[in-house]
């Protein structure tokens, strides 16, 4: 090759290079802004997208370990768990043995960490190292007298106390809650129709002010469009209004909650896209990511909320990192990964 044909070639691959890069940058500064106000988000493309090899089916959980790796649960018995980097890269994977996987639960106990997966299919709670050893599992509550068979026992998710006590929702059962102490032994069940909550409610929650003196189950009541507060014995102490939406989980970051809306009024339109809700300390909606703005009438009432961008398909958990950044995953999405939002 020629001097001049060296510099021709070598001036045509950086245009090209050029070239590639702006459409790059081009395609992720065309990604729409979502949300209002500080909480403004934008699509990370491709984030979590890994081969044929490593498939999902529903994404239902989502928890982040020390390392800060995204841990993702799917119902997909090929690999129910994986464990990405924050760069959506594949870390490990494990799990064969749970076709109903649903709610994913990382819990500190001293140095280790572990988790909580609940079953639907299987009827049963079970806690696992990180990478999958099984530890303990907890089955259908027999002896309460409260089900006539273990497939009317259907787990949603688990909640949990600092002092290792903790929850399970059977919010896809008869909407008990069922409370174990720390050494896993069964203590005492609430909730279900006599308890005043309504079918398809308790779906998942979080124990809000572990810290303080007085933690509370704070519960996403799904089909109910509202959140539940309960004391530990559960007591009803209040209940936030959330019309147009379909909370299916809850998560506090900083003095935030951000909240998983499945879709606008599921079930009765089980074709809508759903959203993100952003709380402020007193749950009161400051923002939707995806979604309409907030409004509140003269009264204090929001008004009902909808999906508004053609970008999440039915959000069912998230987080929420160091960085601010947004993570969500999605049920019945057409087997999609999670989606990855960078705060703008």
């Amino acid at each position: 090759m020629s001097l001049l044909s060296r510099r021709q070639f070598i001036r045509s691959a950086t245009v090209a290079g050029l070239a590639c890069t702006f459409r790059r940058a081009s395609a992720q500064s065309a990604a729409p802004v979502l949300g209002q106000g500080e909480f403004r988000y934008r699509v990370v493309p491709g984030w979590g997208v890994l081969g044929a090899d490593t498939p999902v089916n529903d994404c239902h959980g989502l928890a982040r370990d020390r390392e800060g790796h995204i841990i993702l649960l799917t119902n997909h018995t090929a690999n129910n768990v994986i464990v990405y980097d924050t760069r959506g890269r594949l870390v490990h994977k494990w799990g064969s043995t749970f076709p109903g996987a649903h709610g994913l639960s990382l819990v500190a106990e001293g140095d280790r960490e572990v988790l909580y997966i609940t079953d639907l299919a299987t009827h049963r709670v079970s806690k696992t190292t990180l990478d999958g050893q099984l530890l303990d599992e907890w089955r259908w509550p027999e002896l309460t007298g409260k089900y006539e068979s273990e497939d009317q026992y259907r787990p949603s998710w688990t909640l949990h106390l600092p002092s290792g006590e903790f929850y399970v929702l059977d919010g896809y059962g008869r909407d008990y809650i069922m409370h174990y102490g720390p050494n896993g032994k069964f203590r005492r069940i609430f909730g279900g129709a006599e308890g005043g909550i309504t079918h398809w409610g308790p779906h998942g929650g979080m124990i809000d002010h572990p810290l303080s003196a007085d933690p509370t189950l704070l519960i996403a009541m799904s089909d109910q469009q509202y959140l539940l507060r309960l004391d530990v014995n559960g007591k009803k102490l209040s209940q936030v209004e959330l019309p147009g939406g379909n909370p299916r989980q809850i998560r506090r970051h900083g003095d935030h909650y951000f909240v998983a809306h499945l879709a606008d009024n599921w079930p009765k339109d089980r074709s809508s896209r759903g959203y993100v809700s952003v709380l402020d300390s007193d749950l009161r909606v400051i923002a939707n990511i995806g979604g309409t703005p907030p409004v509140y009438d003269d009264n204090g009432r929001l008004q009902p909320m909808r999906h508004q961008e053609e970008v999440f398909l039915h959000p069912h958990d998230l987080l929420v990192d160091e960085d601010q950044s947004l993570y969500v995953a999605q049920f019945s999405s057409n087997k999609t990964y999670p989606l990855k939002f960078e705060r703008v």
